[in-house]
């Protein structure tokens, strides 16, 4: 293994377990809900417009995302949206809010194989008491040796958790789904990137990604990392 690197952050969301799955498949109900006033994929953009602009005020998450299910609701209704249909999108994000962690395959022996000889993190964005809520249900929160849960991933953010909690970014490298947050960010301030992709990707979190970058690496499996840094 490479001598250079002795910490590894983990992205949460999509990496170490099912997320993207359940926004999908509140949206298809919205979708049906508001069929009689958008076909779907009018309302796909009308919606992801929302939350693109919503996401310096709410920030990622659960709770975003149905503020940005209601404000479009009455947008295309031209504010004529039932109270019935305002109700079933809250009750939706809740049901989103208590849905059970599934962890991906390979994640769990992955973590612990691996923070045996490097210190691990967890960091992850996104809403605190969500975040927090699946970390303890997930089983894995006692193999981290720290968790950063942030409103967005910058360089800056990773430069900051890698010096504070690890030996500076030099020595540490990233893996996550998520080209734009997780790798981009990483690489920028000066750690390795690897990417993990998911089947399921939000729109927002899509990026070229940097082919030819000496420090960026990508894996199909989230089990494929040991053997990957292995080989750094």
């Amino acid at each position: 293994m490479s001598a250079n690197l002795t910490t590894i952050g983990f992205d949460a969301d999509d990496t170490l377990w099912e997320n993207e799955q359940f926004f999908r498949m509140t949206q298809e109900r919205f979708a049906e809900l508001l069929a009689d006033f958008a076909d779907p994929d009018h309302l796909s953009e009308r919606l992801l417009a929302s939350e693109r602009r919503n996401l310096g005020r709410y920030g990622f998450g659960v709770k975003g995302f149905v503020l940005s299910m209601i404000e479009t609701a009455i947008e295309v209704t031209n504010e004529k949206v039932p109270a019935s249909l305002i109700r079933e999108l809250i009750e939706a994000g809740q049901d989103m809010l208590s849905h059970p962690i599934e962890l991906l395959p390979g994640v769990r022996d992955t973590v612990i194989g691996l923070s045996d000889s490097f210190r691990v993190l967890l960091i992850t964005k996104g809403d605190l008491l969500d975040q927090e809520r699946k970390l303890a249900q997930s089983g894995l929160g006692e193999l981290f040796d720290g968790v950063e849960i942030l409103s967005h991933k910058t360089a800056a953010a990773y430069d900051d958790i890698f010096r504070r909690r690890g030996d500076g970014p030099e020595r540490a490298l990233m893996v996550g789904n998520s080209m734009r947050s997780d790798v981009l960010p990483a690489l920028e301030a000066g750690a390795w990137g690897v990417h993990v992709p998911h089947d399921l990707t939000w729109q927002l979190e899509i990026a070229r990604p940097p082919e030819g970058h000496a420090r960026f690496h990508r894996i199909d499996r989230l089990d494929q990392l040991t053997s990957l840094i292995g080989d750094l």
